[in-house]
């Protein structure tokens, strides 16, 4: 089992790996962060991205789909940001977000990355 800052560490620990934090969508706070930058404020990617989970979220019972979401794949021109909801071990209410550069990382290999961490994450 691994804390926070040991998921944050294995998180940017993926090969093409800009910025990792570990949020709460209940209030969309941060409650880790590792890496980002002046052109990824993490903070603000952590509020934002917040919305997107309460979106798909919100969509999903919409529509009646009796599914859990795995992940939430956003492809920019340069980057893949990776919204992983944690399911287990009291990370509920909690997601891992990890940005990568689109050039320098393999998004198969992340996803499954990001789904071991996860599955480690003691909360």
């Amino acid at each position: 089992m691994a804390n926070i800052d040991i998921s944050l560490k294995d998180m940017l620990g993926i090969d093409g790996a800009i910025g990792a934090a570990v949020v709460d969508y209940g209030s969309g706070m941060a409650l880790g962060t590792l890496g980002g930058g002046k052109h990824l404020d993490l903070q603000i990617a952590a509020a934002a991205n917040t919305e997107v989970v309460k979106a798909k979220l919100r969509a999903m019972e919409a529509l009646k789909l009796n599914e859990a979401i795995e992940d939430i794949l956003i492809t920019l021109s340069g980057q893949y940001h990776l919204i992983r909801p944690i399911t287990g071990r009291g990370g509920k209410g909690l997601f891992l977000y990890l940005a990568l550069d689109r050039g320098r990382s393999n998004l198969a290999m992340a996803r499954h990355q990001l789904r071991a961490i996860e599955e480690q994450l003691e909360v």
